[in-house]
Protein backbone atom coordinates (compact mmCIF):
# COMPACT_ATOMS: atom_id res chain seq x y z
CA UNK A 1 0.00 0.00 0.00
CA UNK A 2 1.24 3.42 -0.76
CA UNK A 3 2.09 5.82 1.78
CA UNK A 4 -0.26 8.48 2.51
CA UNK A 5 -0.18 11.96 0.99
CA UNK A 6 -0.61 15.00 3.35
CA UNK A 7 -2.50 17.38 1.99
CA UNK A 8 -1.84 20.92 2.35
CA UNK A 9 -3.98 22.16 5.34
CA UNK A 10 -6.16 25.72 4.59
CA UNK A 11 -5.46 29.04 6.19
CA UNK A 12 -5.78 28.82 9.67
CA UNK A 13 -9.04 30.39 10.55
CA UNK A 14 -7.28 32.96 12.95
CA UNK A 15 -4.94 34.54 9.82
CA UNK A 16 -8.15 34.83 7.77
CA UNK A 17 -9.98 36.59 10.64
CA UNK A 18 -6.82 39.04 10.75
CA UNK A 19 -7.50 40.13 7.46
CA UNK A 20 -10.86 40.73 7.03
CA UNK A 21 -10.84 42.82 10.28
CA UNK A 22 -7.81 44.70 8.68
CA UNK A 23 -10.05 45.12 5.42
CA UNK A 24 -13.11 46.56 7.17
CA UNK A 25 -10.32 48.71 9.36
CA UNK A 26 -9.53 49.90 6.04
CA UNK A 27 -12.95 50.34 4.24
CA UNK A 28 -14.03 52.62 7.38
CA UNK A 29 -11.15 54.79 7.24
CA UNK A 30 -11.33 55.38 3.20
CA UNK A 31 -15.28 55.63 4.14
CA UNK A 32 -14.45 58.43 7.06
CA UNK A 33 -12.24 60.30 4.69
CA UNK A 34 -14.63 60.40 1.77
CA UNK A 35 -17.44 61.44 4.24
CA UNK A 36 -15.10 64.15 5.14
CA UNK A 37 -14.71 65.16 1.97
CA UNK A 38 -18.09 65.13 1.42
CA UNK A 39 -18.98 67.33 4.31
CA UNK A 40 -16.41 69.81 2.99
CA UNK A 41 -17.49 70.11 -0.16
CA UNK A 42 -20.56 70.67 1.03
CA UNK A 43 -19.93 73.28 3.29
CA UNK A 44 -18.50 75.18 0.22
CA UNK A 45 -20.84 74.34 -2.60
CA UNK A 46 -24.43 73.85 -3.36
CA UNK A 47 -27.04 73.51 -5.74
CA UNK A 48 -29.84 76.08 -6.35
CA UNK A 49 -32.72 75.46 -8.31
CA UNK A 50 -34.23 79.15 -9.77
CA UNK A 51 -38.02 78.89 -10.29
CA UNK A 52 -38.12 82.50 -11.43
CA UNK A 53 -38.18 83.88 -15.23
CA UNK A 54 -36.14 86.15 -14.34
CA UNK A 55 -33.08 84.34 -15.25
CA UNK A 56 -32.74 82.29 -19.06
CA UNK A 57 -30.96 79.07 -16.18
CA UNK A 58 -32.79 76.79 -13.69
CA UNK A 59 -29.90 75.46 -12.13
CA UNK A 60 -27.12 76.52 -10.52
CA UNK A 61 -23.55 75.02 -9.17
CA UNK A 62 -22.34 77.61 -6.46
CA UNK A 63 -19.17 78.14 -4.72
CA UNK A 64 -19.33 79.69 -1.78
CA UNK A 65 -15.49 80.81 -1.48
CA UNK A 66 -15.28 82.97 -4.92
CA UNK A 67 -16.32 86.67 -5.33
CA UNK A 68 -17.74 87.08 -8.95
CA UNK A 69 -16.33 88.91 -11.30
CA UNK A 70 -18.05 90.81 -14.31
CA UNK A 71 -20.91 88.39 -16.15
CA UNK A 72 -20.70 85.81 -12.80
CA UNK A 73 -24.07 84.66 -11.50
CA UNK A 74 -24.50 85.26 -8.24
CA UNK A 75 -26.76 84.04 -5.21
CA UNK A 76 -27.48 86.61 -2.14
CA UNK A 77 -29.72 87.15 0.46
CA UNK A 78 -31.66 89.96 0.02
CA UNK A 79 -32.26 92.54 2.45
CA UNK A 80 -34.98 92.90 4.72
CA UNK A 81 -38.29 95.32 2.94
CA UNK A 82 -41.64 95.48 3.19
CA UNK A 83 -41.60 95.13 -0.49
CA UNK A 84 -39.43 91.49 -0.62
CA UNK A 85 -41.71 90.36 2.55
CA UNK A 86 -45.13 91.19 0.60
CA UNK A 87 -43.20 89.76 -2.78
CA UNK A 88 -41.48 86.92 -0.76
CA UNK A 89 -42.58 86.37 2.40
CA UNK A 90 -40.38 86.57 6.47
CA UNK A 91 -38.06 84.46 4.52
CA UNK A 92 -37.14 84.70 0.76
CA UNK A 93 -34.68 82.47 -0.61
CA UNK A 94 -31.77 83.56 -1.79
CA UNK A 95 -32.25 85.52 -5.12
CA UNK A 96 -29.92 84.88 -8.00
CA UNK A 97 -28.97 87.24 -10.69
CA UNK A 98 -25.73 88.09 -12.97
CA UNK A 99 -23.00 91.13 -12.04
CA UNK A 100 -23.01 93.39 -14.07
CA UNK A 101 -21.28 96.19 -11.99
CA UNK A 102 -18.46 95.49 -10.16
CA UNK A 103 -16.32 97.72 -7.36
CA UNK A 104 -15.26 100.99 -9.08
CA UNK A 105 -18.01 101.16 -11.84
CA UNK A 106 -20.09 104.07 -12.10
CA UNK A 107 -23.88 103.14 -12.51
CA UNK A 108 -26.05 106.26 -13.86
CA UNK A 109 -29.20 106.91 -14.75
CA UNK A 110 -30.50 108.60 -18.07
CA UNK A 111 -34.72 108.50 -18.11
CA UNK A 112 -35.62 105.04 -16.88
CA UNK A 113 -32.54 103.33 -18.66
CA UNK A 114 -29.76 101.86 -15.85
CA UNK A 115 -26.78 102.44 -16.87
CA UNK A 116 -22.83 100.95 -15.83
CA UNK A 117 -20.29 103.28 -17.38
CA UNK A 118 -22.46 104.12 -19.47
CA UNK A 119 -23.71 100.89 -20.97
CA UNK A 120 -27.54 100.52 -20.69
CA UNK A 121 -27.86 97.67 -18.41
CA UNK A 122 -31.76 97.58 -17.14
CA UNK A 123 -34.97 99.81 -18.05
CA UNK A 124 -37.06 100.88 -14.47
CA UNK A 125 -40.36 100.40 -14.27
CA UNK A 126 -42.51 102.70 -11.80
CA UNK A 127 -44.68 100.18 -10.00
CA UNK A 128 -44.84 96.20 -9.30
CA UNK A 129 -47.17 94.15 -10.90
CA UNK A 130 -49.35 94.90 -8.25
CA UNK A 131 -49.08 98.36 -8.14
CA UNK A 132 -46.57 99.01 -5.45
CA UNK A 133 -43.64 101.90 -6.06
CA UNK A 134 -40.70 101.08 -6.98
CA UNK A 135 -38.05 103.43 -5.99
CA UNK A 136 -34.81 103.50 -8.45
CA UNK A 137 -31.64 102.11 -6.91
CA UNK A 138 -27.89 103.52 -6.20
CA UNK A 139 -26.54 105.75 -8.58
CA UNK A 140 -22.56 106.74 -8.55
CA UNK A 141 -19.57 104.52 -8.14
CA UNK A 142 -19.98 100.85 -7.11
CA UNK A 143 -18.28 100.29 -3.16
CA UNK A 144 -15.92 98.09 -2.76
CA UNK A 145 -16.88 95.07 -1.96
CA UNK A 146 -20.10 96.05 -3.49
CA UNK A 147 -21.67 94.72 -6.74
CA UNK A 148 -24.35 95.79 -9.03
CA UNK A 149 -26.45 92.33 -9.74
CA UNK A 150 -29.51 92.54 -12.14
CA UNK A 151 -31.36 90.87 -14.88
CA UNK A 152 -32.18 91.65 -18.64
CA UNK A 153 -35.86 90.57 -17.57
CA UNK A 154 -37.71 93.07 -17.72
CA UNK A 155 -39.66 92.24 -14.59
CA UNK A 156 -36.42 91.70 -12.78
CA UNK A 157 -36.33 92.76 -9.31
CA UNK A 158 -32.55 93.43 -8.77
CA UNK A 159 -30.26 96.52 -8.40
CA UNK A 160 -32.02 99.07 -10.22
CA UNK A 161 -34.29 99.00 -7.51
CA UNK A 162 -33.62 100.83 -3.65
CA UNK A 163 -35.22 97.74 -2.33
CA UNK A 164 -32.56 95.54 -3.34
CA UNK A 165 -29.38 98.70 -4.26
CA UNK A 166 -26.04 97.49 -4.34
CA UNK A 167 -25.33 94.03 -2.84
CA UNK A 168 -22.20 93.69 -0.87
CA UNK A 169 -20.06 90.44 0.05
CA UNK A 170 -21.72 89.93 3.68
CA UNK A 171 -24.90 89.19 1.88
CA UNK A 172 -23.15 87.27 -1.33
CA UNK A 173 -24.11 83.29 -0.19
CA UNK A 174 -21.61 82.37 -3.84
CA UNK A 175 -20.77 82.62 -7.58
CA UNK A 176 -22.33 80.26 -9.38
CA UNK A 177 -21.90 78.53 -13.11
CA UNK A 178 -25.26 77.86 -14.87
CA UNK A 179 -25.86 74.07 -15.12
CA UNK A 180 -29.14 73.90 -17.20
Amino acid sequence: MPPATELSAPAAPAKLGQRARWLAIGVLGAGLAASSALSQWRDEHAVLINTTESLPNWAFFIDKGRLPQRGDFVVFNPPKSALITAHFGENPAPFAKRALGVPGDVVTREGNRVKVNGETVATLKPLTKRGETLAPGPTGPIPERCYYLGTAHPDGFDSRYAAIGFVCADRIVGTGDALL
